[in-house]
């Protein structure tokens, strides 16, 4: 067969390969899973598997063209069948497959999502009392309550589109969110109380016990200058 020029895939391209699982989010191509191969396939395998995918998907094969996928065939055929190229995408190969199996293991044993819920309610907690202070100003900024729960940016906006899909929270026309009445109906569904450390806890005294006075300045909400 011969070589093939390979031109960069339009953005439009690429997006279509990724839908269709072959390229991570990241952007890194699994070249084994791609040709079907086994990570520890020798030089003949990859060859022989190479020639029988290369010619089913060429462009030119009317009954299962498939020229994006051809590309990527090439590509990795090109890498896989130089023993330099391939001992560099072998180590980042073992470095993806190491990020998700760790990241599997995580889910397995709970590790991944074991604070989350905690971590929504601390943020419910936030836009609770802030409301409730406050209801004329009732928002907070996201990175602000980030750093009020010294929790990376990254994971509180994870949390926060989740509150946002359950209508627990809403955004303000200044940018900011704030607690919406479903979101209330949560935190009081829940039986939360507030703590001194200006957050709320499930409550966990008698029922009908009052609930502790908290201090002014134990509210969460930014200073003002």
């Amino acid at each position: 067969m011969g070589r093939e020029t390979i031109q960069p895939c339009p953005a439009e391209r690429l997006l279509a390969i990724r839908r269709g699982g072959l390229v991570s989010e990241t952007g890194f191509v699994d070249y084994y899973e791609l040709l079907q191969l086994s990570s520890n396939a020798d030089t003949d395998t990859i060859e022989r598997v190479f020639r029988h995918l290369a010619k089913k998907t060429h462009p030119d094969n009317k009954e299962s063209a498939d020229p994006e996928r051809f590309r990527l065939i090439i590509e990795a055929h090109r890498t896989l069948s130089n023993p330099e190229a391939r001992a560099g995408y072998d180590v980042k190969y073992q470095e993806y497959w190491n990020s998700k199996w760790q990241i599997a293991s995580r889910a397995v044993n709970g590790d991944a999502f074991g604070d989350d819920w905690e971590t929504r309610k601390s943020l419910l907690s936030l836009l609770y009392v802030q409301r409730r202070r406050n209801p004329t100003d009732p928002g907070l900024f996201d990175y602000h309550m980030a750093r009020l729960l010294d929790k990376p940016f990254e994971l509180v906006q994870f949390h926060l589109w989740y509150l946002k899909a359950k209508n627990w929270v809403e955004r303000l026309d200044t940018g900011q969110l704030a607690i919406s009445a479903l979101g209330v109906d949560e935190v009081e569904k829940e039986q939360l109380r507030l703590r001194n450390d200006h957050l709320l806890t499930v409550f966990e005294g008698a029922e009908g016990q009052a609930e502790r006075p908290v201090r002014e300045d134990a509210l969460a909400f930014p200073r003002k200058a």
